[in-house]
């Protein structure tokens, strides 16, 4: 079954619905996401969207802790268009019809770790959700937009479905679509179109604790390696420092915000530590803040450290974290009276696929914005509430740069194959799937997690190594079904981070390994490049 559009959006966050609210005002969209429309890394954002709305701050502020929290390897080029673009975006998200939470002043700015401003523009605690209700009442009811739920994405269409041919061998590789199949329907569509968006968001499931969805299985990224684009920085893994502990799978997190508008983080002899490791304190960035927990515990033997809003006015703390209150209660803490048990958890990935300015692959027709892409703004560290601001920023570019490439008039490729499943079973063996998929996520954890050394990457890429071969070898004599696509997806993401991590031979952001704990600007302010 074949479906056509003039675009082809894969994910429904806010980099995505961005996206296809614009591509829909000059062409077809064709939007396809893994479960319902709703589910994304957006929904869970809790923090907002760092940009300068207030005459009290600048771009330069916002600039100089961009650089500064991504430990001077973000391209300041990059870093500069996004911060200028910002206050823009902002406002067209308000015309859109998000509900941002405001004051007598007008927009309630909110401040988090490694700002040096108030510039947080949030709706409460659930901004993701909020930006994702108004995206999606637009999208709806427009006549050029149709939504696939529940339809995951094989492989990216190129050259090579077309001739058989690899990527090495070949010159500039062309994207038309992509191969997805529809789990409801256990069928595999081809869905075709002049221009894809890769809009899938993280692989934060390729760890055992995580904050993101059970969705974000690093799809995209690997989507894109298979088809040839240009990977990069992927050992640069953002833990979230603060995370509800034993809150199951995904974690519960206690954002950024709360920090931000005062808690203290305390171990068990209810130190304020984080003097200890910073002069910011509770509010250093976050690869500071997961170290140290990190550290503590190791030390300690303790399971988790708190943070402390105890000396705050309690109706602010439930005006400002309604949700984070609500939940918190659920399990037995009033967060104005009790401490918060915190724990660490991977949280965003600061790498992925390569694009210019305007969120173009290498591949041509292949586009990426969000998460999975890495535009060179985060560097080695991820300035909190900067995510959003980058997917609404390059979403809009790139739809821009589609309108002045001319590619809407292209001729579609017209002798893509259908999917060839034959010569493959329904394989009784699936026991294989959730094993493998709980050994990466363990392995991961123990041996690439906040604090790494050669002898735990090398031990974990040696392991890697047979799962990527046991997980080949599956895919080729089974039929495809949504655990098998996610877990070849899953072990490819894996080995893409542990080889950047072995590649980086300092210590940089989110990448703080014991055999080169030390910063090494000379040799290593560079990105780390796979194809």
């Amino acid at each position: 079954m074949k479906i056509e559009s003039d675009f082809l959006v894969i994910g429904s966050g806010i980099a995505g619905l961005s996206y296809a609210l614009k591509a829909a005002e000059i062409g077809t969209v064709a939007i396809v996401t893994k479960k319902e429309k709703a589910e994304s890394n957006t929904n869970y954002a809790q923090g907002g969207i760092a940009a300068v709305v207030s005459n009290t701050d600048s771009f330069d502020h916002h600039i100089h802790d961009t650089m500064k929290a991504g430990g001077y390897l973000c391209h300041k080029d990059v870093v500069e268009l996004v911060v200028n673009e910002g206050p823009e975006r902002i406002r067209e998200l308000v015309d859109v019809g998000v509900q941002f939470t405001m004051n007598e002043q007008g927009l309630d700015l909110g401040k988090e770790g490694g700002h040096s401003h108030h510039r947080i523009v949030h709706a409460a605690d659930l901004t993701g959700k909020e930006i994702e209700r108004a995206l999606l009442a637009k999208i709806s009811s427009h006549p050029n937009i149709k939504i696939y739920e529940n339809h995951i994405s094989i492989d990216l269409i190129t050259e090579h479905h077309l001739f058989g041919i690899e990527k090495q061998a070949r010159g500039t590789i062309h994207c038309w679509g992509a191969y997805v199949l529809d789990v409801e329907q256990n069928v595999v569509k081809t869905f075709l179109a002049s221009t894809t968006l890769l809009a899938t968001g993280g692989a934060g499931q390729v760890y055992l604790h995580t904050t993101n969805p059970l969705i974000a299985t690093g799809d995209g990224i690997a989507m894109a390696y298979r088809a040839g684009a240009t990977i990069a920085n992927m050992e640069f893994i953002q833990f979230h420092p603060t995370t509800l502990y034993n809150s199951g799978s995904p974690s519960y997190l206690i954002s950024e915000a709360v920090r931000g508008f005062g808690a203290i983080l305390r171990n068990r002899r209810n130190e304020d530590f984080m003097k200890k490791y910073d002069p910011q304190g509770s509010l250093a960035p976050r690869d500071i803040v997961a170290r140290a927990i990190d550290t503590e515990l190791k030390r300690s033997g303790d399971e988790c450290v708190y943070l402390d809003l105890q000396h705050l006015n309690p109706n602010s703390v439930k005006t400002h974290f309604p949700n984070i209150y609500e939940r918190c209660l659920k399990y037995g803490i009033d967060i104005t009276k009790d401490f918060i048990p915190v724990v660490p958890a991977a949280h965003y990935s600061c790498g992925g696929v390569v694009t210019d300015k305007n969120g173009a692959t290498l591949l041509s027709g292949l586009y990426a914005v969000g998460e999975v892409s890495m535009t060179g703004l985060h560097g080695a560290n991820r300035l909190a509430s900067n995510s959003l601001l980058e997917a609404v920023v390059f979403s809009h570019r790139a739809v821009e740069a589609v309108k002045r490439s001319g590619r809407l008039h292209n001729e579609m490729e017209k002798n893509i194959p259908n999917w060839d499943d034959s010569g493959t079973i329904n394989s009784e063996e699936w026991i294989l799937v959730s094993h493998n998929r709980k050994e990466i996520q363990q392995l991961m954890w123990d041996y690439v997690g906040i604090v790494r050394s050669n002898h735990r990457l090398e031990r974990s890429q040696r392991r890697i190594k047979l799962i990527l071969e046991e997980v080949k070898d599956f895919y080729k004599r089974t039929k495809v079904t949504e655990g098998l696509i996610e877990l070849r997806n899953l072990s490819c993401v894996a080995d893409l981070i542990i080889r950047s991590a072995l590649e980086r031979k300092e210590s940089r952001g989110l990448h703080f390994t014991t055999d080169y704990n030390f910063s090494d600007d000379i040799h290593w302010l560079k990105d780390t490049v796979i194809q």
